[in-house]
């Protein structure tokens, strides 16, 4: 016995142990790349997950000769979400095209964190196509296209990991619709203006509150609680929603986006809107007790002719039948349930009239149905909102009104009371500008255009944002400066305030704008071929096809006031680059 020990010691350990180890491999499947993925929706802990995924990977590959080089993991990315709109399955997918990526082949950990639905038969080929192989632990080994045994197992594993979320997501839905039922648990999100969250004491679940969360109840914060008792006290008298909002703005009364900055980061604190004042009016939780579900996501297709492209999430409102109501009393009520009633009942018999019968609340506005070819297309220079579109007489405009800003907002030193801009003096420029970048004979050089202005301009969503960080700035070293200069402080203390909130603000959505993707040559070709015959679009008599092409298009269009000249730029709606021109 002492001999066969010491001849081979680790062959009768591992024998005796019961354990099974593989034999050497010779020619080892070499160097190979992980991918994993963790969603922070659960809770889950990135780092653990990552940890745990790659093991089970190296486990998986090691005893075959397999060495994992280099790794991918997106972190709060969805398994919904396709390969291609995820950070470093994206990647993964670019490096296919890399000769020199130092991997042949793909592994991953779990193959349902992975996977969703049809995904893997979508990626499957382009893997093969670069010789690169996938490993996955489901399947024992390495994915065999041939073998029809392998599509099966990965096409159940698909359909096994959206059971598997939607299963979550209907357990997680009902347990937040019994805590609310039952017990008028606040359920998180942004508090309700009027109401501030305050600690309510230790967590009921005995995990979390030994890992010190509290639960968190509303209370209500007097000064902006009765700024709602005065929204439906005056709209029971008979004012419409932006009779009130004005009202408010003349009283200087700071509005949800300007009072809690730190909340409202997506939004400007350009005072109260009819929008706002609709959305007070219209939440139950002013009654005190506790409402959910009133508005749900929805996962439309990005694309609908393009099913591969994956969903997009969308909040729109619930269906009656799953919003949920509280028992009892969760909260203190700012306004009766009487009156929030009898506001419900007004709301829907003048809802009753139609539009006209809102509008006669402030004046009376005729019905049009004339079609603004550039509507939400147009913007103002000055103060870079939305020019509206207005029937003025025999002509079509696009408006900016100096009234309609909040009072005090730094613009209005330099905006024109009107600002007016008619639409059958822009649309052929535009038009005959769009037809010659997009014409077949110019088409090389649109492409290199487009192209070619990737690295060197940025995407318009983030040099609107650094403009509005710029002037913010700009408008605190004014006030600064007019302090200095002997100006009493107390005189600009609501503007100081509202530059360094639009400032604050800014800077936020400049962190979380993600970073613009690049294209090559070949995708813009595809996408200009999409566009069909953009002349015979644009030359027909169709409004609503002519509208469809801007927006395909991504028209933007700035109108400035004092130079009576548009800055007209066309960026395809997939990236960031554009072709820009000016008439």
């Amino acid at each position: 016995m002492t001999a066969e020990i010491s001849s081979d010691p680790w062959s009768t350990l591992d024998e005796m142990l019961g354990l099974q180890v593989a034999d050497p491999v010779d020619d080892g499947i070499g160097a190979l790349a992980v991918y994993g993925r963790c969603s922070t929706e659960d809770n889950q802990d990135p780092e653990t997950s990552r940890g745990w995924q790659v093991g089970n990977a190296r486990k998986f590959v090691e005893p075959l000769g397999g060495q994992i080089v280099t790794e991918f993991f997106d972190v709060g990315q969805s398994r919904s979400v396709p390969w291609e709109r995820r950070t470093e399955a994206g990647r993964l997918l670019a490096e296919l095209k890399n000769p020199r990526r130092g991997w042949n082949a793909v592994v991953v950990g779990e193959g349902t964190r992975c996977w969703f639905g049809n995904q893997f038969s979508l990626i499957a080929p382009r893997f093969a196509a670069y010789g690169v192989d996938l490993w996955v632990p489901e399947l024992g080994g390495k994915f065999d296209a041939r073998n029809p045994s392998h599509k099966m197992l990965m096409s159940v594993l698909g359909g096994m990991s959206e059971s598997e979320r939607q299963h979550v997501q209907a357990r997680v839905r009902a347990a937040m619709d019994a805590q609310v039922i039952n017990e008028g648990r606040h359920q998180g999100g942004r508090a309700p203006y009027g109401y501030v969250v305050a600690d309510g004491g230790p967590h009921p679940n005995p995990r979390k509150a030994a890992e010190g969360f509290r639960l968190r109840v509303l209370v209500v914060e007097d000064e902006s609680a009765d700024v709602v008792r005065r929204i439906f006290a005056e709209y029971l008298e008979g004012r419409g929603d932006r009779a009130i909002a004005k009202g408010l703005n003349l009283d200087r009364v700071p509005c949800p986006s300007e009072r809690r900055p730190d909340q409202n980061r997506h939004r400007l604190a350009d005072g109260w809107q009819g929008g706002t004042v609709r959305s007070i009016l219209e939440n139950p939780r002013y009654t005190g007790y506790a409402i959910f579900g009133r508005w749900t996501k929805h996962e439309t297709l990005l694309n609908p002719d393009d099913v591969g492209a994956g969903h997009v999430v969308r909040f729109r409102r619930a269906e009656p039948d799953r919003v949920v109501r509280s028992r009892r009393s969760a909260h203190p009520e700012i306004v009766s349930v009487e009156t929030f009633t009898q506001a419900q009942l007004v709301r829907r018999s003048r809802a009753a009239g139609g539009m006209r019968g809102i509008a006669k609340l402030e004046r009376e506005r005729p019905a049009t149905k004339h079609t603004y070819l550039m509507k939400g297309l147009v913007r103002c220079e000055i103060c870079t909102r939305k020019m509206q579109g207005a029937k003025i007489r025999t002509g079509i405009y696009y408006r900016c009104l100096a009234r309609t800003l909040a009072p005090g907002s730094a613009v209005l030193a330099d905006h024109p009371k009107t600002v007016n801009l008619r639409e059958d003096v822009i649309t052929p420029p535009v038009n005959a500008w769009l037809c010659q970048v997009f014409d077949l004979a110019n088409r090389d050089e649109t492409v290199a255009a487009l192209v070619g202005t990737q690295q060197d301009k940025p995407d318009t969503g983030r040099s609107v944002v650094a403009k509005q960080l710029k002037d913010a700035e700009a408008r605190l070293r004014r006030h600064q400066a007019a302090i200095e200069a002997g100006v009493d402080p107390a005189a600009l203390v609501d503007a100081m305030n509202l530059a360094h909130a639009e400032k604050k603000a800014a800077q936020a959505e400049l962190e979380h704008l993600p970073e613009a993707a690049t294209v090559d040559a070949a995708e813009v070709y595809a996408m200009l071929d999409s566009l069909g015959d953009v002349a015979r679009h644009l030359n027909s008599r169709n409004p609503e096809r002519i509208t469809q092409v801007y927006r395909d298009l991504g028209l933007q269009v700035v109108y400035n006031n004092k130079k009576e000249a548009l800055d007209v730029r066309a960026s395809l709606r997939v990236s960031n680059v554009g072709v820009r021109g000016g008439t």
